[in-house]
């Protein structure tokens, strides 16, 4: 996760909401990603989507059933879809999304019926990820 709060520092700096995703397979980190949607004028340039599709090119398929995703935050529902379409066994995210997750807060998209069910741990490093998100929110409403 400390990895995952790096990344989101690095879109802490371009002016993104800091959301910063990594994708391991055992001990090794196959991609790191960070939200980028309001400099790349792209609403599918999530930290998660963004992990996800560099994952898939260096290991050269469509399923990582051997990774791990750790992420900032609470997946949202296109992330939640994209994550049980990849088949992510296991799901590690930082502070929960009571607007907009889609793993617990609001709605649970890896507990569909006859789908593929991640499993989740969330508040990791909690106090950190939530910390980081607020500073930046409270930065920009000061501006």
């Amino acid at each position: 996760m400390r990895l995952a709060l790096a990344e989101a520092q690095k879109a802490y700096k371009l002016g993104e909401i800091p959301i910063g995703a990594v994708i391991t397979k055992g001990s090794e980190v196959i991609s790191t990603a960070y939200n980028r949607r309001e400099n790349g004028k792209n609403a599918l340039f999530h930290a998660e989507t963004e992990a996800i599709y560099k994952a898939c090119e260096k290991l050269g398929g469509w399923r990582l059933w051997e990774c791990e995703l750790y992420v900032t935050l609470e997946p949202c529902p296109m992330c939640a879809g994209a994550i049980v379409n990849a088949r992510i066994p296991k799901v590690f995210f930082g502070t929960y999304d009571i607007k907009n997750g889609a793993c617990t807060s609001n709605l649970n998209i890896f507990n569909m019926k006859d789908n593929f069910r991640p499993e989740f741990e969330g508040g990791v490093l909690q106090d950190e990820c939530s910390g980081l998100i607020k500073s930046f929110f409270a930065e920009l409403r000061n501006k």
